[in-house]
Order: structure tokens, then C-alpha cells, then sequence
């Protein structure tokens, strides 16, 4: 990787691209830091890190980072923007006008992208109004008026479109994928206190012998979750393909052979973020009505949906059957999306069209019928993975007491993927200056 980046500096182009990237994540990384005018400090320190422990808004807040703790003008960050892509691409299936203008390459492509920004700023615009209401009636502002509540509801709307605005010149004019950039940054931006808190857990009043050996430990602990995730990132099944060539006699001569990728992670980490936000939208809600009485069934629901009460030593071992729930969650949504962009009908329909075929497997619905088969078991596979990583945080964070730690769950696949596609497409940028300039 470092040999790479060394050599992509070396050229021209692509450096002035990197910095043109790095440009932006400063300013990103800047913005975050700026809060919202007449909001309270203190009070929102206190609300939103409340609510971030109680997990109601966790995976939020870490894909913010941070900016929502400080609740400054980037606080609702690229989350409009990431959930308006999936409700278009889900409505791409669902409406004949949208997955018509799939079919149509390009000029399609930017008119789904044209949606999606309206999208955007719709999604943002109310998400914005019930946070600003929501948290000014538990004293977010320092002055309680309608003005305030006006200015909070623009700056976060404002702030999100400007994110997605730089996400995409990012794309444009700079290396990689810009919202994914945009999204990796603000998840490495709380690593190191993250990492902190993890070492003071561990080593606190310990020997200078065994804050040794821990720190070993917790390296290849964190380095073999690592290499298990990359190892996910990059697994798949390819399926065999055999075309048919000019026909001679009872021979055929001129095939080609070929193969289908089946990602182990067909559908990304899109099943635990839609798991996530669904287990925590009741506890969201309860949160912005007012207090919580956990005695209540009302409030025992709530610790069963809540992630940071599993596997802890605080409340009845009962309530971690909530993360069974989570898991099927994940499941049920991994094999849904994984439905939705990929179709074996159509790729077997193609297949025969192209005069392909599976070695052993008749054209057609045979074919269709065998890729689901495997798809199956890869989805499952899949899902097994994201279920392990998802759930590793949340075992430590119970059973070890140690407090938020979502850079080993979720966190760390995106930013697994996010770094190998970037990478990928430095070298893929390297190799063609270096086609170009041999001709």
C-alpha cells in the first residue's frame, strides 16, 4: 500500500489529485468542529452523548463523526445523502420509470443522481426540523425562540447539502468514491479516543509487565479481527462460464472461458445499518419524547431493542436475546437487498443469449435455478460474517465494560472496503498514465 502511495505521488496527476481530496477532508474534518449558532455546549455534550450511550444514535454519530456529539453544522454529515441512495435504489425496482433509466447507461445514471440530491435535501430538511425541535424542547439552545430553531433547521440542511456538494466534486476531481471518503474520515476521526479508552480499560494500575503483554494482546486481537474482515472484503465464489465458438463438424472451435463473481458481502454492510436503525428507532423516539422509565414493559422492550445493554453485567442476561434478533435482522436484510440488485434470471437469460453456459448445467432455467442455489450459500456465508464482525464490539463492550468501541464492528468493513477500492483506483489511474505515455 505505502509502495503505491509513493509512487502515485510521483505522478503529476494523480497527486494533484490526493491533495485536491485531502483539501476537502480538511475542510470536512474543520466544519465538524463548528457548532450550530445559540446552541448550548454543555447541554449538548450532555443530550447527545446520552443518547449516543443509550445507542439510540450510535452508528449515527460514528458516521458523523463526531459532529453530532458537538452538534455543529455538518451534524447530520452524508446520512441524508447514504439514505435517499438506498430508498432510490430500492424504488428502482419497484417503479418501471426508475429501472428504466438504469437500463439507459449514462445520461440515466445522472438523471438518478439528479433525484437522489432532491432526495437529499428533503430527507435532510426533515430530519433537521425534528432534531432542532426535538432537542430544543430539552434545552439544546441557549435561548429557546423561534429563531434559533429556524437557523438550527438551515445551518444542518445547508451543512448536509454542502457535504454531499463535496462528496461529489471529490468524485470528480479527486481518487475515490467522495461520499465514501467523506464517510471513512469521519469513522477514523474517533478511532484514537476510541483506541484510548480501550488501553486505559485494560491497562489501568497495572504492572508495567503486563501493560506489555495486554498491548500485545490487543494488538492481534485488533489485527487478526482486521485481517478477518479484509479477508471478508475480498472473498468470493466464482461460478465457471464456457462460451461457444464457431461450430465444425461435431467440434467447436474459438471458445472462450470465463467466470460470474459472487461476493461473499454481496450486499456490503447495508443489512447491519438497516438491522441497526431499526432496532434503534424505537429507543430514538422514546428519547425525544422525554425520560425513559425502564421499569416500565414499555421501557423493558427498549432495553431488549438496545445494543449497549447486551451481553452486560448490569441488567438480566435475558435482554441479550436482543441480539438474536439483530442477527436476524441481518439475515432477513442480506438476503432482501442481495434479491433486489442481483438477479439470476436475467444474468441466465443473458448467458443464453450470448451462447454462454454453465459447464454441466443447461441454458436457461436450469441455470437460473443453479445461481440462486449458490447465491444462497453465499449470501449465508455473508451474513454468518457481518454477524460475527458486528457483534464483536458489542460482546467487549458488555462483558469487559468498556464503553463504545464501533471501529471493530461496522465501521471497520467500510473503511476496509472504502481503502482497497481507493487503492485499487490509484493504481488503475497509475497504470493508465503509464498506457498513455507509451503511446
Amino acid at each position: 500500500m505505502w509502495k503505491t502511495l509513493k509512487t502515485a505521488f510521483g505522478i503529476e496527476d494523480v497527486r494533484k489529485r490526493i491533495l485536491y481530496t485531502l483539501f476537502f477532508v480538511i475542510i470536512v474534518r474543520i466544519g465538524s468542529q463548528i457548532p450550530v449558532p445559540g446552541t448550548n455546549p454543555d447541554v449538548v455534550k450532555e443530550l447527545i452523548g446520552s443518547l449516543t450511550e443509550s445507542g439510540a444514535f450510535n452508528i449515527f454519530n460514528t458516521f458523523t463523526g463526531g459532529s453530532l456529539e458537538n452538534y455543529s453544522i455538518l451534524a447530520l454529515n452524508i446520512s441524508p445523502y447514504i439514505t435517499a441512495s438506498i430508498i432510490m435504489e430500492l424504488l428502482s425496482i419497484a417503479i418501471p420509470k426508475l429501472e428504466e433509466l438504469h437500463r439507459e447507461g449514462n445520461e440515466g445514471r445522472k438523471k438518478i443522481s439528479e433525484y437522489t440530491r432532491y432526495a437529499t435535501v428533503v430527507l435532510a430538511l426533515i430530519q433537521a426540523i425534528a432534531m432542532s425541535i426535538g432537542f430544543g424542547n430539552r434545552g439544546l439552545f441557549t435561548t429557546k425562540n423561534a429563531f434559533y430553531i429556524i437557523v438550527s433547521i438551515i445551518t444542518l440542511t445547508a451543512g448536509s447539502a454542502v457535504l454531499m456538494w463535496i462528496g461529489e466534486r471529490i468524485t470528480e476531481n479527486g481518487i475515490g468514491n467522495g461520499i465514501s471518503i467523506v464517510l471513512v474520515v469521519n469513522i477514523l476521526a474517533g478511532i484514537p479516543e476510541e483506541l484510548g479508552v480501550v488501553w486505559t480499560r485494560f491497562t489501568s494500575g497495572r504492572s508495567i509487565a503486563a501493560t506489555i503483554l495486554i498491548s500485545i494482546i490487543l494488538v492481534a486481537v485488533i489485527g487478526a479481527i482486521v485481517a478477518f474482515v479484509v479477508w471478508l472484503h475480498g472473498a468470493e465464489r466464482r461460478v465457471p462460464i464456457q462460451y461457444s465458438g464457431r461450430v465444425a463438424g461435431r467440434r467447436s472451435a474459438g471458445g472462450t472461458s470465463s467466470n460470474i463473481p459472487m461476493k461473499v458481502l454481496t450486499a456490503s454492510v447495508i443489512p447491519v445499518i438497516f438491522a441497526s436503525s431499526l432496532m434503534s428507532l424505537p429507543a430514538l423516539i422514546a428519547q425525544f419524547i422525554g425520560n425513559v422509565d425502564y421499569t416500565t414493559f414499555g421501557g423493558k422492550i427498549l432495553l431488549f431493542l438496545t445494543s449497549s445493554y447486551w451481553f452486560s453485567n448490569s441488567v438480566p442476561w435475558y435482554y441479550s436475546l436482543g441480539a438474536l434478533l439483530y442477527v436476524v435482522l441481518i439475515f432477513v436484510f442480506a438476503y432482501f437487498y442481495t434479491s433486489i440488485t442481483f438477479n439470476p434470471t436475467e444474468i441466465a437469460d443473458n448467458l443464453k443469449k450470448q451462447a454462454g453456459f454453465i459447464p454441466g448445467i443447461r441454458p436457461g432455467r436450469p441455470t437460473s435455478d443453479y445461481l440462486k442455489s449458490v447465491l444462497n450459500v453465499v449470501v449465508f456465508i455473508g451474513a454468518i460474517g457481518l454477524s460475527i464482525v458486528a457483534l464483536i464490539p458489542m460482546v467487549a463492550s458488555g462483558v469487559f465494560g468498556i464503553g463504545r468501541i464501533s471501529f471493530l464492528g461496522t465501521s471497520l468493513i467500510i473503511i476496509v472496503g472504502v481503502i482497497l477500492e481507493t487503492l485499487q483506483q490509484i493504481e488503475g489511474r497509475m497504470v493508465s498514465r503509464e498506457y498513455d505515455s507509451i503511446f
